[in-house]
């Protein structure tokens, strides 16, 4: 990752560099968000096929092949997007190009440094130390439309599993586990942790993992992985390992809204180390939002924390 992200500057102008690379201390590596607005840091169209690459691979590197593949197709939905609401090719609201890459800090041996790949629809966090990944959240990848209406790209649908896996979920719980899921009968308007610098633990928490049977327990973890296995397997290993160490008994599977696709519906899991959001009720719920947090390690501020106590001992 350090060696992508030294070509990647490298291939930059003094411009150019300037837009792409902040301190690692600026305030901007906080100011995330996943709707359309002004952003800092330098847009893919800004940039030549060669730096395209050079970012791309950047990401490459993070991400396993299936959570490379729907970050690629969000900034492609865009032009889906600005076709279904009938903007014009030049239009710059719907735009594939203005997806933003950003470095924070120096990416060499010794000092903390990230980079964010940021967008509509689509925030990817890293932070590292040390020669070590330490966190890839928040982590934010959303969809609109989620299912492709009309058109040459009709039914494709970039976060399916997100969905149909946790309907599934809801669908074999009986009557006394659903109305411990269920946590209201409308669904909230967005995720509730919304853009938040730290993410936390949202009451009520829904249907304990303890009171799964043992094939929804493990249709539950599917659900998990289907948002850990976004990241590259050391990434991933990492995230596993905690989710394990706190406990899957302390797993809680909450749900809002309708219990079909084609009406507003929520639903979140959350653990002592994690929250993942999913929500559809935008436009006629077919405008996905999901979203991963880390509830001690966004930005990697717990690991980071660890290492300058340990470097100043």
């Amino acid at each position: 990752m350090e060696v992508a992200a030294q070509q990647f500057i490298r291939s930059l102008d003094t411009t150019l560099r300037a837009q792409a690379c902040f301190s690692w201390e600026d305030n901007e590596r906080f100011n995330w968000h996943f709707v359309p607005r002004e952003r800092k840091g330098l847009p893919l169209k800004a940039m030549s096929p060669a730096q395209r690459d050079k970012a791309y691979r950047l990401l490459k590197i993070c991400m396993s092949n299936s959570g490379y593949l729907k970050a690629q197709a969000i900034v492609a939905n865009e032009e889906i997007l600005r076709a279904l609401e009938g903007r014009g090719t030049d239009d710059g609201y719907r735009d594939p190009g203005k997806y933003y890459f950003t470095v924070f800090g120096n990416p060499a041996p010794g000092k903390p440094w990230g980079w964010r790949m940021e967008g509509h629809h689509l925030s990817l966090n890293f932070s590292a130390v040390d020669k070590s990944l330490v966190a890839g959240t928040p982590a934010f990848m959303g969809a609109n439309p989620a299912i492709v209406p009309d058109g040459p790209a009709k039914g494709r649908q970039i976060l399916k599993e997100e969905s149909s896996l946790a309907f599934d979920l809801l669908h074999s719980l009986d009557s006394g586990q659903l109305r411990q899921a269920l946590i209201q009968e409308k669904a909230p308007a967005d995720i509730i942790t919304g853009n938040k610098r730290k993410a936390w633990l949202l009451d009520p928490p829904g249907l304990a993992y303890s009171h799964l049977t043992k094939a929804q327990q493990q249709q539950l973890k599917r659900i998990v992985a289907v948002y850990v296995d976004r990241y590259t397997k050391l990434m991933a290993d990492i995230l596993w390992k905690e989710i394990t160490a706190a406990g899957w008994e302390n797993l809680h599977f909450a749900w809002a809204g309708a219990r079909q696709w084609g009406a507003g519906h929520y639903y979140r899991i959350q653990g002592p180390t994690f929250v993942i959001e999913y929500d559809n009720t935008q436009n006629n719920a077919n405008h996905v939002h999901t979203a991963f947090r880390d509830l001690k390690n966004d930005f990697g501020e717990d690991m980071l924390q660890q290492h300058y106590e340990r470097s100043h001992r």
